[in-house]
């Protein structure tokens, strides 16, 4: 667009690649470590801008309107290859990429134009200066956010909005890189600052929206850890009430064995009265005291849902062969473990709720192997019940938990899988305990 030489080609292909693959990388996830990565961008740098250099040596005219469009297709070809994030995240990020070169393009164009009467060298070190601003400006103040906010985008956004901001973007790109307007007339540069200005604004928007929507999303797993903690509570009270009635309820009986075993004393009526009280010695024994799990707080949780369940009419079976010290603090294990109960517990009310006819039930597995802790719960649950990438919808679940849950797991590399087996739903998870 200023012409020269093929060496002042090459030096603007060399800086400006060089350009796109830093701020690109600086914003992505790289799928290989960071020496590969560099070896296989300088790799791909040196076929392209060699095959680049060549087309100028022999049409001058077609490499100067196509060469760079056909560069940085290719860039974006192997930039997808080469990234580790989502595809539909990628072209975000290619397009912020692409917007941020036509401005270091078209930044340094007009300003040897403008400033230096086309000087090439001016516009050679516009766009290192330009270049080096906004690698520094990514890496001290949005690298970290713009990398953030990326998982709420490819989760929430809906592939046809997707599809249609980033081609939005493009289309601007596009025009504002327009090979075939070469005038620097007045109107063209109000064009190219008005389409930078609206260009700019939504990528900062769709920006924006998505870091607000992380926002929410992290106010809703607070909210539904309120809400665990909240029901955790209520089980406790039952425990606790439960115990005052059991507390009562021995009182009571004792007032009576007492009078029993004072009128068997005072009539002098020994044999009857070790009859008795061996009677009331097996009535004792039949009393369930078997504990569960060995973990205190894993036990009394288990004990509480299981006192849930079976209020619902839901039948409980529990495979449980965890110690008493699981290695992974009780607060995350219980954090699960409630949880998924709560969600096998709605489940199998809203079956109730909508299919009457059918029987209820929740088998919970759980067991440590090695430095492995398996958890499986199975319960049924409604023939439409549906996931959402993996996971179940939160309409299905009550709304609680399911965050919580890969929240937890996600702490201690954690694999998980969640899914609908003709009506019986099926969590699955692999803890692994720390060193």
């Amino acid at each position: 667009m200023l012409g020269g030489s093929v060496w002042i080609a090459l030096i603007r292909y060399i800086i400006s690649l060089t350009g796109v693959i830093m701020l690109f990388s600086r914003m992505s996830a790289m799928r290989y470590d960071r020496k590969k990565t560099i070896l296989c961008y300088a790799c791909f740098g040196f076929f392209l801008i060699g095959g680049a250099c060549v087309w100028y040596l022999i049409d001058w005219n077609s490499s100067v309107r196509a060469s760079a469009f056909v560069m940085y297709l290719l860039f974006t070809v192997f930039s997808l290859f080469m990234s580790s994030d989502p595809i539909l995240l990628s072209v975000y990020k290619l397009a912020l990429t692409f917007y941020l070169l036509a401005v270091f393009l078209i930044g340094g164009i007009d300003i040897s134009v403008l400033l230096f009467d086309g000087n090439v060298w001016a516009d050679i070190i516009t766009r290192v200066v330009l270049i080096a601003g906004m690698a520094y400006f990514i890496e001290k103040k949005i690298k970290d956010s713009i990398r953030g906010f990326g998982y709420y985008m490819e989760s929430e956004l809906d592939r046809f909005s997707a599809v249609v901001m980033i081609i939005s973007i493009l289309f601007g790109i596009g025009y504002i890189l327009n090979p075939i307007t070469l005038d620097q007339t007045p109107f063209r540069l109000f064009q190219i600052l008005v389409n930078f200005f609206l260009t700019g604004s939504l990528q900062l928007l769709v920006f924006r929206l998505y870091l607000h929507i992380g926002k929410e999303k992290e106010y809703q797993r607070e909210y539904q850890l309120i809400q665990m903690n909240h029901r955790l509570l209520e089980r406790n009270i039952e425990i606790l009430e439960e115990s005052a009635e059991a507390g009562r309820r021995i009182r009571h009986d004792a007032r009576h064995h007492n009078a029993v075993i004072a009128e068997y004393v005072r009539r002098g009526q020994n044999e009857e009265l070790m009859t008795y009280l061996a009677e009331y010695e097996k009535g004792l024994g039949t009393y369930d005291a078997r504990t569960i799990c060995a973990n205190t707080a894993i036990d009394n949780l288990l004990r509480a849902y299981i006192r849930k369940a079976k209020k619902e009419h839901i039948k409980v079976t529990l495979d449980v062969e965890l110690g008493k010290e699981p290695e992974i603090p009780n607060i995350d294990m219980v954090a699960i473990l409630a949880n998924a109960y709560e969600n096998a517990i709605f489940g199998c009310m809203e079956v109730q709720k909508h299919q009457s006819g059918r029987d209820c039930f929740i088998h919970l597995t759980l067991k440590k192997k090695k430095n492995k802790i398996v958890i499986c719960c199975c319960n049924t649950c409604t023939m439409e019940t549906e996931l959402r990438h993996g996971k179940p919808k939160p309409e299905f679940t009550g709304g609680i938990g399911v965050m919580s849950i890969t929240k937890t797991a996600d702490k201690y590399g954690g694999k998980y899988d969640f899914e609908n087996d003709n009506g019986i739903f099926v969590f699955r998870l692999i803890l692994t305990i720390p060193s």
